[in-house]
């Protein structure tokens, strides 16, 4: 053992950087339901820091990651501080780090993405078969549901929602609204300055439409928050978002206290 670790140390840095490269992609990938190109790489310098588990950097990026089976990211980049780790852990084809570390992070979702997760289980639980009062008045005491989803990226930040709200016996009646996109707390994503776009409904639902609106509004405020989509040992945060065409811009950081174990 300490004849390889002295060989080790005159290799250089390629047999343990690549070790842990591969060591760490291979863990990476199995947090994604999917994953279409996943690059990993470890800086170390001098190379003999990593006998005592001490690393220079850590970046991972990666395209088309897919989480839960329902959230896909086009692009995921993260690039942590310097890393303490158990360098015999990596030996047996994993990573356990020492103390908890931080990654600055970058996120790109595609709009056609992004209308795809509103079909998700997670995210229709919270807009299906709805009984607050200010549905019912309008459904005649009926569950109401928001279907067909549809957003649309617009310049600075903005976005247009439309949906249909199936009322039950009550009818089917359009939804439309743009609203400028935004973050509270560094984790709830925030649908602010609603606006009701009249001019897309037909004239006889406008007075429902409306209501309904504002109710559709509400519940998207309190739907997207970080800590529900989190992966095990990472805790997600958004300093800025911007929209980019049609891709969706997150850029923020990562509390890293365990290396995830599920996706």
């Amino acid at each position: 053992m300490i004849g390889g670790l002295a060989g080790f140390q005159n290799k250089g840095s390629d047999w343990g950087e690549n070790l842990l490269n591969s060591v760490a992609s291979n863990t990476l990938r199995h947090l994604f339901s999917q994953c279409d190109d996943l690059e990993v790489k470890v800086s170390c310098h001098p190379s003999s820091k990593l006998l005592q588990g001490s690393i220079d950097s850590f970046n991972m990026s990666g395209k088309g990651l897919v989480i839960r089976k329902a959230f896909r990211t086009e692009e995921m980049w993260f690039e942590t501080d310097a890393v303490a780790i158990d360098f015999s852990s990596a030996l047996k084809g994993s990573i356990k780090l020492k103390q908890s570390t931080q990654a600055i992070a970058q996120v790109k979702l595609l709009e056609e993405d992004i209308n795809t997760a509103f079909q998700a289980q997670l995210v229709r639980k919270h807009l299906e078969n709805l009984t607050a009062f200010t549905l019912t008045e309008l459904s005649g005491g009926q569950p109401v549901s928001f279907t067909e989803i549809s957003l649309t990226l617009l310049p600075h930040n903005q976005v247009q929602l439309d949906a249909n709200a199936d009322l039950g016996k009550a009818g089917i009646i359009p939804v439309s609204l743009t609203c400028t996109l935004g973050v509270e707390r560094r984790r709830r994503l925030l649908f602010k300055n609603v606006q009701f776009q009249a001019d897309n409904i037909p004239e006889q639902h406008r007075a429902a439409s409306k209501k309904l609106t504002e109710v559709l509004s509400d519940i998207l405020n309190n739907m997207i928050d970080l800590d529900r989509f989190n992966l095990d040992g990472v805790k997600m945060r958004i300093n800025r978002l911007q929209t980019e065409g049609k891709t969706l811009v997150f850029s923020g950081y990562a509390q890293i206290d365990h290396v995830p174990r599920a996706g």
